[in-house]
């Protein structure tokens, strides 16, 4: 367990990999988050009358995000992974077959695949927890409109965080992240009707 913990700090102190893992779990908690908007409405329009029900539905569009965020991840930087050891094979003449190089790029794969998997858990979710007070405290209408705002808040988040490591103006890319939230939550009310 040490030499895995060991392992998993090396590569988050590896800018290539926290740069691929920062793109991955942004771009998949952005999906996840409008995923979940469109849940939240979605589930409003069509009468559900318990907050547990979106939940549910919530949970299960979070596990099929996750697992798909994680495979295919997997798979992409295992393919990507192969090329670059093959290139390095070629130019040295050796086979790098359980070496260093090979164990370094398996537990990059991991901690990109992790990432890849956690956005969208955290994008489906956090718009689902005013549903765990509905119908009660809040009515099914507001808790909609809570998930709506938090939804939007997590894209302005991610927004706001790519705009500041992009030395660019943090509100107005947080803005635009954000906004993605109010047109999903605009077309699901507009497109079913």
């Amino acid at each position: 367990m040490s030499r895995w913990l060991d392992s998993l700090v090396e590569r988050l102190g590896d800018e290539d990999v926290r740069s691929i893992s920062r793109r991955y779990f942004i771009s998949n908690g952005f999906d996840g988050t409008l995923t979940s908007i469109g849940v939240v409405v979605g589930a409003v329009l069509s009468g559900i009358p318990d907050g547990i029900t979106v939940v549910k539905i919530g949970l299960g569009a979070a596990i099929g995000l996750a697992t798909s965020g994680v495979w295919s991840v997997w798979e992409i930087e295992r393919a990507e992974k192969r090329v670059e050891i093959q290139a390095i094979e070629r130019a040295m003449l050796t086979d790098l077959d359980d070496t260093r190089v090979q164990r370094r790029q398996r537990s990059a794969r991991a901690v990109n695949a992790a990432a890849s998997g956690l956005g969208p858990v955290l994008g489906v979710l956090l718009p689902l927890v005013p549903f765990l007070v509905a119908p009660g405290t809040l009515t099914m209408l507001e808790a909609a409109v809570a998930g709506v705002a938090i939804g939007s808040g997590v894209l302005f988040a991610f927004g706001a965080y790519l705009g500041s490591i992009s030395t660019q103006r943090w509100y107005v890319s947080g803005l635009r992240m954000g906004l993605a939230g109010l047109v999903v939550a605009a077309l699901t009310l507009v497109l079913p009707g």
